[in-house]
């Protein structure tokens, strides 16, 4: 910068010869110069505000593209981000034999929160504690105070809780909306259904995933795009499945068992009309896993096909038809059954003690002589014995489509002895489940064929391999009959509908070894109607006991067989079975005239 003199010589010379003042020249130069330094001091303020306007616009412009990108982005939690696969959220109904609803989705909406967005975090926490009693406010306080930028609250929301959250109004709490599973008919089908939970989650969208039952095994069908959302089709009709659960349950409580198991079954198709488990649970809401020393007592085991007992006196059907079908006894052939008998040093024995002397092979199954059919298993022979029961199904799961089925292995004996084709004649040796169970009667009901046991809706008969004859399984029917028309399931009758069926009482085996000797499971395993076989139905009850007498009673013919008896007659009018009322002389009637 060149600084000009304030009293230049050659202009103060020339203003003295003009007779002027030289002190004005000096003012006019200091004005001159502080005119100068305002213009470059305004200059420069200008040029710092301009910059520092610049500056302002371009912060204030990256803040809003900010706050832009997230107001339409994801917000996901920091630990399970979602990745590039896109959530698939939907899942096809499952629907009962006539398309009724038993599983379906629903549209609700999860609450997530962002802490650092919060106001109050403490009136948060007491609030949400107030419409959610099962939070706990310490824990959300430690959440909301602490590193956390995201958590969940709740996966899913009623309306009226949805409401109630964006009553506290704020900014820190966030729906997303979500599809969840809905069980319209709550506890009915537990077992059979199973239940959904979610899989990955983002706040948009979440997966349902099936946990347990038909929802576990048929979970890839039921997500499957491309079957257009295709309601799955199950064998179970919703209303007889109703009817069998109330009456199942009453008789469980009525007879005070710990638990109990019912299957019915289409003898000609393998489907299963209906399947009950108790205690059951509501898949709406259902239970976490507790690990118990007795599995069984969990609401979550299925006692139908995951549970697996000796059966007792149902088996012995088994053994006179197998011998028939071997030509070595007929329906009235005599067996000796009076005692003693003894197989490898042990004693058989009946019931109480009883001698039934000698008597027929139907007389046999009918007063569940237990000596009768081992003389009978004895003759068939241990080899043979194992292959029949082998060709029924009873040494491997049952192939029902219900992902707990493949837990239910039978247990036979390592060794198969003489003595254990006796013990395994009455039901003792060779624990199975219900459907193991009704599989195999199921056989007797149809002609002699084998059947698949299924959850899916069929189209008619489904036969398998022949295991018996048309004429040995049409004999061993009218000889169940017989056990309720004369024998062991007197109580078993259902006017109209020719109940067959064989009790079954077997003590319950010890963890340590050896049985209970008041403890007991008792099942009753029946056809009908009996001379034109469509339906079995088997009846398992853990540990009943009747007391309505002067003696508690224990055994099938007084727990199992009243509870099925009870089921058959609601339900055979359901699947469409008219009684057949036998006709009747109409005597001492007078026709009389007005």
């Amino acid at each position: 910068m060149i600084r000009t003199p304030l009293r230049p010589l050659a202009t103060i010379l020339q203003a003295r010869q003009a007779g002027e003042d030289p002190r004005e020249i000096e003012k006019e130069n200091i004005r001159q110069r502080h005119e100068a330094m305002k213009g470059a001091a305004r200059q420069r303020a200008e040029g710092r505000l301009l910059l520092l306007g610049v500056m302002f616009v371009a912060a204030f412009g990256v803040i809003g593209l900010r706050m832009g990108t997230l107001a339409h982005s994801e917000v996901v939690e920091p630990r399970s981000s979602v990745g590039a696969t896109k959530i698939v959220a939907q899942r096809a109904d499952i629907v009962d034999r006539n398309g009724r609803i038993l599983a379906t989705n629903i549209e609700t909406h999860s609450l997530y929160a962002q802490p650092p967005q919060m106001i109050d975090k403490e009136r948060v926490a007491q609030e949400l504690v107030r419409i959610f009693p099962d939070l706990n406010k310490q824990r959300l306080l430690k959440d909301f105070t602490g590193k956390r930028k995201f958590l969940w609250v709740r996966k899913t929301l009623s309306p009226e809780q949805m409401q109630a959250v964006h009553d506290i109004g704020d900014p820190g709490l966030m729906f997303g909306p979500r599809e969840m599973r809905l069980y319209p008919n709550g506890k009915l089908a537990a077992h059979v259904l199973g239940g959904a939970s979610f899989g990955r989650e983002g706040v948009n969208a979440a997966e349902v995933i099936g946990v347990a039952g038909v929802e576990r095994t048929f979970d890839d069908v039921l997500r499957d795009p491309a079957n257009g959302g295709k309601a799955l089709t199950l064998s179970v009709d919703l209303t007889i499945q109703a009817a069998m659960e109330r009456v199942l349950y009453g008789g469980m409580k009525l007879l005070n068992a710990k638990g109990a198991a019912a299957v019915l079954m289409d003898a000609h198709t393998g489907e299963v009309i209906a399947l009950s488990s108790l205690p059951d649970f509501d898949p709406n809401d259902r239970p976490r896993p507790v690990p118990t020393a007795d599995g069984a007592a969990s609401p979550l085991f299925n006692r139908a096909v995951q549970g697996v007992y000796e059966l007792g006196s149902t088996f012995k059907i088994f053994a006179t038809a197998q011998a028939m079908e071997l030509g070595l006894v007929g329906p009235d052939t005599i067996i000796n059954t009076r005692g003693p008998m003894k197989v490898h040093g042990y004693t058989i024995g009946e019931f109480e003690n009883k001698n039934y002397g000698e008597i027929s092979v139907t007389d046999v199954i009918a007063k569940s002589s237990n000596r009768g059919t081992g003389r009978i298993a004895l003759d068939i022979g241990a080899e043979q014995q194992q292959e029949f029961l082998g060709s029924l199904g009873f040494f491997e799961p049952t192939p029902l489509e219900i992902v707990e089925a493949t837990g239910g292995k039978p247990l036979r004996p390592s060794k198969w002895t003489d003595l254990s084709a006796v013990t395994i004649s009455y039901g003792h040796g060779l624990s199975a489940t219900p459907l193991h169970l009704a599989s195999a009667y199921a056989a007797l009901a149809n002609g002699g064929h084998v059947v698949r046991p299924t959850i899916l809706k069929q189209h008619g008969a489904n036969y398998g391999p022949r295991v018996m004859s048309a004429e040995v399984a049409a004999a061993s029917v009218m000889m169940l009959r017989k056990v309720v028309t004369d024998g062991t399931a007197s109580m078993g009758e259902v006017p109209g509908y020719f109940v067959a069926g064989k009790t079954g009482t077997a003590d319950k085996p010890k963890p340590t070894g050896g049985y209970h000797e008041d403890k007991v499971i008792n099942t009753f395993a029946s056809v009908f109607p009996a001379h034109d076989p469509r339906y079995v139905l088997v009846v398992t009850l853990d540990e009943p006991v009747e007391t309505m007498g002067e003696e508690p009673r224990r055994t099938a013919g007084w727990t199992a067989v009243p509870v099925a008896s009870e089921i058959i007659g609601r339900v055979a009018p359901l699947l469409g079975l008219l009684p057949h009322v036998e006709p009747v002389e109409l005597t001492d009637i007078t026709l009389a005239a007005n």
